[in-house]
């Protein structure tokens, strides 16, 4: 087998050239060639122009679109003359540079190295992947999404040498084993739960008195090790380093939040680093503002009879160095152990290239899949639209924050949201006036921002890849479920917003591969109108 293939269990290999290829086909189609009316099936194929550059594509379709969302399959080929050639994966980025280069009038010197990075990337994720050690569903699903998002053209791509990242990336099946940190109790910055490090710190290292234990992620102490205020703490005996903890962590789908099964707890730690989009430190309003949505928040979502993950306290160090106060800032996030039945990233669900879907015997026939589906939809769209439109709460339901707690034969049962960064609150609808401006301005969005990204999240990254997966077992089964989930969105049709999702108004798609082009920040993206599944047939 090639170094760069990968065989998951039962599930279809992968290579990492056809990943990359249909990453940037994806995106391509959804933000360039659909918006202006370039793309259209030609039966087994689906072909795609770039306009600009005068330039003609073909992929593989497995069945016809429904929604937002395209089935694509390789061989990938450009029109050349009268016949069609192969078009690998370098080319593709080349000619999608090219187009838009020429739509936007601007040049971007980083696109094609990000491109690259991430195929380097995920060929060294599939050459160092291992096999399960162990069965926990739970934590296989975390670290499943061995290709990642597939309308982002750099998924995978990660800042740093390979060896750098490689020991703690989660789709190698990676685990680790965090740095402990002892720091007098007068230079301990935290916020929250007085107790909520309690549990964890129980696991640590005895603690000198007048001190308490920081967890750090190995990599980002690495990062910092050439800090120099760092470097005096350590070598004056402020900060004592007590080397690596006894316990494991294991690095999540996010990369830099880790699950310690035996505290059952969740630990975000800050890294320094890009990560597809972001650098993922822990900003100082960011710990803050967690705390304060913490303790907003959990009254909402028990009547909406659903589960936001706690993030109670955060804890890091008040040296006079704000790249320290972030770089070692961790934030605590509830574990899963008391969710019922077994919880399932969604993400995992939707994944090409493994069978968690599949292995589900909920599923297993056409009405058995519809009964699924009718099941997830009611756990996950009530309290994602009922937090927005009855409280003002932006919800980031993208399939990296939801876990499906499904019972022993798949079906599910419950929904648990996670990740206090991306949940925002629509502006004026709360008083966030006792909070730091800065704070108060990081949780906040306008009503239609907010809107569109709920809107985004739920449907376009989320609803639509579950339907497409499921759809991809049960092949003619698409447009019936989308029919079927109507009537989740039809509870709260006394909302105008939610009429036009049942009229049948294009829905907002986050422009990735347009965002990287322009080098925005990602709380910056922008949308293109995307078709809307939920759209009832129109009469003949």
């Amino acid at each position: 087998m090639p170094l760069t293939e990968l065989t998951e269990l039962t599930g279809p290999a992968v290579t990492a050239g056809d990943a990359t290829a249909t990453a940037l086909l994806n995106c391509l189609i959804r933000e360039v060639c659909a918006p202006e009316q370039q793309v259209w099936p030609d039966g087994a194929h689906l072909v795609a122009r770039l306009p600009r550059a005068g330039v003609v594509l073909r992929t593989g379709l497995s069945r016809p679109p429904v929604g937002p969302t395209y089935r694509l399959a390789p061989p990938y080929e450009e029109r050349r003359e009268d016949g069609w050639i192969p078009a690998s994966w370098d080319r593709l980025a080349n000619l999608v540079a090219g187009e838009l280069e020429l739509a936007t009038g601007r040049p971007n010197p980083e696109f094609l190295t990000q491109v690259d990075d991430s195929h380097t990337a995920l060929s060294a994720i599939i050459t160092a992947r291992t096999d399960p050690s162990d069965d926990d569903r739970y934590i296989a699903s975390e670290q499943a999404l061995v290709a990642g998002h597939r309308f982002h053209p750099s998924p995978k791509s990660r800042q740093g040498a390979t060896g750098d990242w490689l020991p703690y990336a989660p789709e190698t099946r990676a685990r680790f084993r965090p740095h402990w940190l002892a720091v007098p109790d007068d230079v301990i910055a935290e916020e929250g739960e007085s107790d909520a490090f309690a549990a964890l710190s129980s696991y640590g290292p005895p603690v000198p008195p007048g001190r308490k234990l920081l967890p750090v992620h190995p990599w980002q102490f690495a990062l910092l090790a050439d800090n120099p205020v760092l470097q005096k703490a350590l070598a004056q005996g402020l900060l004592r380093d007590l080397g690596p903890s006894e316990i494991e962590a294991v690095p999540t789908s996010s990369v830099r939040t880790a699950y310690l099964p035996d505290v059952d707890v969740f630990c975000k730690f800050s890294l320094d680093v890009r990560i597809t989009n972001c650098v993922r430190k822990n900003a100082w309003y960011e710990l803050t503002g967690a705390i304060a949505l913490n303790e907003l928040l959990p009254p909402i979502f028990e009547k909406l009879n659903s589960t936001l993950l706690a993030e109670p306290a955060y804890r890091s160090i008040t040296l006079p160095d704000r790249r320290l106060h972030e770089g070692l800032g961790v934030i605590l996030r509830q574990g899963v152990k008391s969710l019922p039945g077994t919880p399932l990233l969604a993400g995992a669900l939707t994944d090409p290239y493994n069978t968690f879907l599949a292995d589900l015997p909920a599923l297993s026939t056409p009405e058995s899949a519809r009964a699924w589906w009718d099941a997830y939809a009611t756990q996950v769209v009530p309290p994602v639209l009922g937090a927005y439109l009855d409280h003002g709460i932006v919800l980031e339901p993208h399939l990296q924050n939801v876990l499906i707690c499904a019972d022993s034969t798949g079906m599910p049962i419950h929904a648990a949201f996670r990740d206090l960064e991306g949940t925002k609150l629509t502006a004026g609808r709360w008083d966030l006036t006792h909070l730091p401006s800065r704070v108060a301005d990081s949780l906040t969005y306008a009503p239609d921002r907010g809107w569109n990204r709920v809107v985004y999240c739920l449907l376009v990254n989320h609803l639509t890849e579950i339907a497409a997966a499921v759809a991809d077992l049960h092949p003619h089964l698409e447009r019936t479920l989308w029919q079927d989930a109507r009537k989740h969105f039809a509870v709260h049709d006394h909302h105008p917003q939610v009429r036009a999702l049942l009229a049948g108004v294009p829905l907002p798609a986050k422009a990735n591969l347009r965002t990287r082009w322009s080098r925005m920040a990602d709380r910056g993206a922008t949308y293109v109108p995307a078709p809307n599944p939920l759209a009832e047939p129109r009469p003949l």
